[in-house]
Formats: structure tokens, sequence, C-alpha cells
């Protein structure tokens, strides 16, 4: 939709730089002439275009001018994003016509269209994880940092990963995730025996990640892959870092640690003291900003954007399409809600 209104409005600058623009016997001016002296005015493709296409270019426009204003120090940022990430699905379909071809079946006419919508779509998601830290009350932030916010861990791992070909069937899945799990839990008996004997457990380790770890960048390390905290990874590794916090120094895990990659066994080798709250302050407010996005998910997405747009006085003054995003506003509010009931 956005391409056709940016190709209309061509066609309105196209006329406009052309000498004397022609116009209608009422005064308007004309975009379409023909021989029989019949004109269509820019009138009338106004109307056209709030019929049709001009809510969505609206807000596609107010949006792109709020978001580049408030955060004027991400421009950049987003564009060389969205740069490279079209310039990669070009490489991936095998050129730029073949790109081309593919994305003209949704309403795109050119790349550089393409590349707008990615842009402005990196600038949405950027205003969403602001605003999400907006949402975050100084009792949230010291309730983490006296609660949950620890120094930094140094720990090494054993991964074993499950041995799984795209093909597979739920059963031949369920019983190669069966046979990694069963390494890790050998591997905690060798160490349990280790430690049983008087051994030493960070060498021990060390030997075993050698022999058993399935991370080729860290296993000839021991298994050392450095400091992490909350914070470090996503959330699909909470389990890894929640059994480092509970873990004393010179301890491993007893327990299969499961994240995205496999299964996991750890040796906790150093900890830090914890940080001052206002060094950690704004990692805590990112983090929490964080868990409220994934609580919100689907309310936060219209709420981050009604939020910037009534902060820059958005106000539309054309009535027809002040109404339109009224409706527009008021059948996203019933959406979120019907799907936060069913939810619930």
């Amino acid at each position: 939709m956005k391409k056709k209104i940016i190709g209309l409005c061509a066609i309105l600058l196209a006329v406009s730089g052309c000498g004397k623009i022609p116009t209608l016997d009422n005064g308007e001016e004309a975009v379409i002439t023909f021989n029989n002296d019949h004109m269509i005015s820019i009138n009338e493709l106004y109307d056209l275009l709030k019929e049709t296409y001009g809510l969505d270019g609206l807000i596609t426009l107010a949006d792109t001018y709020i978001l580049e204003t408030e955060f004027e120090d991400y421009k950049d940022t987003a564009r060389e994003t969205a740069d490279s990430n079209v310039d990669s699905f070009i490489e991936s379909a095998g050129g730029e016509d073949e790109f081309l071809a593919s994305i003209r079946q949704y309403g795109y006419q050119s790349i550089d269209a393409y590349r707008d919508l990615m842009y402005l779509s990196i600038l949405q998601s950027h205003a969403i994880e602001e605003y999400a830290k907006l949402q975050i009350t100084d009792e949230e932030i010291e309730k983490y940092y006296n609660e949950v916010a620890v120094g930094d861990m140094e720990i090494s791992h054993i991964l074993i990963t499950p041995e799984v070909d795209d093909d597979a069937t739920d059963e031949e899945t369920e019983e190669a995730e069966e046979a990694a799990k069963k390494v890790i839990e050998e591997i905690i008996v060798k160490l349990d025996e280790a430690k049983k004997n008087g051994n030493d457990i960070e060498e021990t380790f060390a030997e075993l990640a050698k022999e058993y770890s399935e991370d080729e960048a860290t296993k000839n390390d021991g298994g050392a892959i450095g400091k992490i905290n909350y914070g470090s990874f996503d959330d699909k590794y909470d389990e890894l870092i929640s059994a480092a916090v509970d873990l004393k120094v010179g301890s491993y895990s007893t327990k299969v640690i499961t994240t995205e990659l496999g299964y996991h066994v750890i040796l906790k080798t150093a900890q830090d003291e914890k940080k001052s709250l206002e060094e950690l302050k704004d990692e805590i407010i990112t983090i929490l900003g964080e868990e409220y996005s994934e609580e919100n998910y689907t309310s936060i997405g219209f709420n981050s954007l009604q939020h910037y747009r009534k902060e820059y006085g958005m106000d539309i003054v054309d009535d027809e399409l002040a109404k339109q995003y009224s409706n527009y506003v008021q059948s996203a509010k019933a959406s979120i809600q019907e799907a936060e009931t069913s939810n619930s």
C-alpha cells in the first residue's frame, strides 16, 4: 500500500514540475487530462487515497517522522540494519530481479520500498524496547537489585546436542534427546567420582570437556565461556544462568541443564562482587523492560506507538481521516482485549 501512495505522489510531483499546470473550471489543479478536455483533479485523487490507502500511508508518514525525531541517534543503525537484512534477502533469492519478483506479490513495486518498510519496522521495534523501559518503576529496580542481581560469574560448560535429522519423527527426536541427557548424567557421575577421590575438579572438568563437549569453540579451553550474568543471553538460557547463581565457586551442576543448544553440565570457577545499584541500574532496566514486553506482548506494540504519537501531539486535521483513525484505534483496542481475555 505504501508504495502505491509513493507512486501516486511521484505522479503529482512530476505534473507539478512540467510547466503550467492545467486547471479545472473550479480552479482545482489537474493530474490527468484527456483529448476531450476532461480532467481528473488533485482533489479527486486525494479523496480516492483517503478512501483506499490514505490511513495506512498517513500513519507510515507520521510514525517515520516521530520515531526518526525521537530516536535520532538510532536512525543510522536502523537504516544500516535494514539495508543489511534486505541485501541478505537479495542474495538468498538469487539476485535483485528474483527478490523483486517475490515481493511484488505482496504489493511492493521496488526494492527501495521494501527497504523503507524494513527501516520503519526496526525503528518501531526500538520504540517498543524504549517504551517498555519507561514502564519500569524505581521500586521494581530496587527489588530486582536486592533479590536477583548478582556479581558476574565465570563458568565452564560441557555441551551435548541431540543427534536429530530434519526429517526425524517425534519418537526419534525424543530418543535422541534422552540419549544426550544420558551422556550429561554420565559426565556428572564421573565428576562425582573425581570429587570423591579428591581429584582436582577444575582439571577433571577440563579433561571431560575436551573428551565430550560438542561446543568446538570452548572444549579445548576447559569449556570456559567467560563471565556471564542475567542479561548475557536471551531468556532461553535462564535455566543455565539460574543454575550458575545457585552454585558455589568450584562446584558443578548435578542436574541436566537444558537450553536451545542442547544439554549442559557447568562448573562455576569465579564469582565477582555485586556492583552498586547505580552501576547496574541501566542493565536492570533493560532486563525488566524485556520482561515487561514479554508479559504484555499483545498490547505493547500498539501502546508504545500510541504513546509516542501522543507525546508529539499528533492531530489528524482531515475529518474523514481522523474518523478512520479513531475507528482503527477502537478496533485495535478491541482486538487486544479479546486476545488478552483468551490468553488469561
